[in-house]
């Protein structure tokens, strides 16, 4: 199970069945990605990809110095065209599995392994964290926060019949087989920023593969800043791909 040569060997993961690999999205991380990085467990994946989105700060050179390898953007894209830089890597490169995480420091790597265990087990072909699955599992969420994820995911049951408790949560883990299917269309435009994360999932559920959630925690850092979105225009991007596909205006 060779990784990339740059690739430290600690990185290498505990599974043996799925080759996987684990990539972060980062835009402007400097401070958050060398710690995030510092707390992955040794061989929790083969290796992880670091997808710079046209950082202005030392986002990248932060995270090879942290043992990734980086992809950089020369410009910046937006979080969705990060996400499928990774995932194009991830075929290219012939991994089984991708896990996706935020660079923000908000998840933890230790929990890396409670996604990919029902892939292990051939149970799931997407894995979606939840903060909220069997209670809430939050440290310093804002109510604004609280309250659009939890009303969101009202949403995304009502359209979708998926008992989804915590469909916005970025942190997943997905079979590569998934992404390959000619139906899931992760190369459009219109889902470069936040669009292509519910996308992959409604898509996933509506073309009959197995999605189930995993208990998973979110730490919010207030006083460093939690989020890039912006309210308005960045929550209709996210609601726009289950109401766009539920109505079959996109495909």
């Amino acid at each position: 199970m060779a990784g990339h040569p740059d690739t430290p060997m600690a990185q290498r993961k505990q599974h043996a069945a799925l080759r996987t690999v684990c990539v972060i999205p980062a835009l402007d991380e400097q401070g958050k990605i060398g710690r995030l990085l510092e707390r992955f467990p040794p061989r929790a994946v083969d290796q992880i990809v670091v997808v710079d989105d046209g950082s202005g700060d030392r986002t990248a050179e932060e995270a090879r110095a942290g043992g990734a390898h980086v992809i950089s953007h020369e410009a910046r894209r937006g979080v969705g065209a990060a996400i499928r830089t990774g995932i194009d890597y991830a075929l290219e490169q012939g991994f089984d599995a991708v896990v996706v995480m935020g660079g923000d420091d908000q998840d933890d790597p230790a929990e890396i392994a409670v996604l990919l265990e029902p892939l292990e087990r051939a149970e799931a072909d997407l894995v979606q964290g939840s903060r909220r699955l069997q209670g809430r599992r939050t440290i310093d969420m804002p109510l604004f926060r609280r309250v659009t994820t939890k009303t969101y995911s009202v949403i995304f049951r009502l359209l979708t019949g998926f008992p989804a408790t915590d469909a916005t949560n970025g942190f997943r883990a997905f079979s590569t087989a998934l992404v390959r299917d000619e139906r899931i269309r992760l190369h459009q435009a219109w889902l470069d920023t936040y669009e292509l994360e519910p996308y992959l999932l409604f898509q996933a559920i509506r073309h009959g593969w197995r999605v189930r959630e995993a208990q998973v925690t979110k730490r919010y850092h207030r006083d460093l800043g939690y989020t890039k979105m912006l309210p308005g225009r960045d929550w209709w991007r996210i609601l726009r791909p289950i109401i766009f596909l539920r109505l079959g205006l996109r495909s």
